[in-house]
């Protein structure tokens, strides 16, 4: 067998090449080798060359994104579904979650504040929206205090802890083009980052959100504790298809509620991540390419959460 996997990263170091060295030396008895993926224009119909191409960087080059979608056509298999990543938003795993099962907190989807300049809107594009907005209302849902964040996107960008109507409306008029959510605050006295890899593989971490470290800490958790968040993380990634992800939870009267958990394009760096779970990455990432290379089919990378909430049929995987 002859087969390459392809990489595509953006401003990364450590990471890219110590994975494609892994793959190149772990996959050299199968004959598969690893490269960073280099493009310069896609043809229709044109194969992409790659067994399977792991994704860093297409959710900000729309290029990428739309030769990754093509690439699963032409029968690459892409680690994360491209396809899935580009309709999915927090709101909405929020939702699945909580028919699932998991601890999420309750959380309102908001009207955005304003729109980019290029959309032609006038009043009447907006008719289908009321107002005033019930800002009282919506803290009395969440609790006070809250947390104001996009209902999409990442890196701790545009999140603000609210404590009242006051801080809520100065806080969301500043938050124009995004759409956000508005969200319980958990008083968490512990807080742990999942690592995850091909959706149940699940190494929970301990992490500062404070100072945004990891800690290196293996009785950070209950045996029971950690059972249940290793659970409920195998629960999101498989309802929401993701094999490379990063879902945190803070942990609240012992009750792990899952705050984050779209991160499809996860830190890898070493300085960040810490050396002892930089190399588990890099050993576990290529691994997971090397076995995709051989063994992947396409539905392993499909979302299954309408089959997991009765909402259609098939059997999740």
């Amino acid at each position: 067998m002859s087969a390459k996997v392809g990489l595509l990263c953006g401003r990364e170091y450590a990471f890219p090449p110590a994975f494609l060295d892994r793959v190149n030396t772990l996959g050299r008895e199968h004959g598969i080798t690893a490269e960073f993926v280099t493009l310069a224009g896609t043809k229709m119909g044109e194969p992409s060359g790659y067994h399977v191409i792991v994704d860093r960087i297409s959710h900000e080059i729309e290029y990428f994104r739309a030769y990754l979608k093509h690439a699963v056509l032409e029968g690459s298999y892409v680690i994360n579904n491209p396809f899935w990543w580009t309709a999915d938003d927090k709101f909405f795993n929020y939702s699945v979650a909580q028919k699932l099962g998991v601890a999420v907190p309750k959380t309102v989807v908001l009207p955005q504040k304003a729109y980019p300049p290029d959309i032609d809107l006038t009043a009447e594009s907006l008719h289908n929206l009321g107002y005033p907005i019930d800002w009282d209302g919506l803290l009395d849902y969440v609790g006070r205090p809250a947390i104001l964040k996009p209902y999409s996107g990442g890196g701790w960008k545009h999140v603000y802890k609210v404590n009242d109507r006051d801080e809520l409306i100065r806080a969301y008029d500043g938050t124009a083009p995004y759409c956000m959510t508005l969200q319980q605050f958990i008083h968490f006295d512990q807080y742990v980052r999942c690592f995850t890899f091909g959706k149940t593989d699940i190494i929970p971490v301990a992490y500062d959100p404070h100072q945004r470290r990891y800690n290196v800490n293996h009785a950070y958790l209950s045996a029971e504790l950690g059972e249940r968040i290793v659970r409920d993380a195998r629960t999101l990634n498989t309802a929401l298809g993701y094999e490379m992800n990063t879902i945190e939870f803070a942990v609240e009267d012992g009750v792990p509620y899952a705050i984050d958990f779209l991160n499809p394009a996860p830190d890898f760096e070493r300085d960040r991540i810490t050396p002892h779970y930089f190399e588990l990455a890099v050993q576990k990432m290529a691994e997971l390419a090397i076995d995709r290379t051989l063994h992947g089919a396409p539905q392993q990378s499909w979302p299954q959460w309408a089959a997991m909430t009765g909402m259609g049929t098939g059997t999740p995987v």
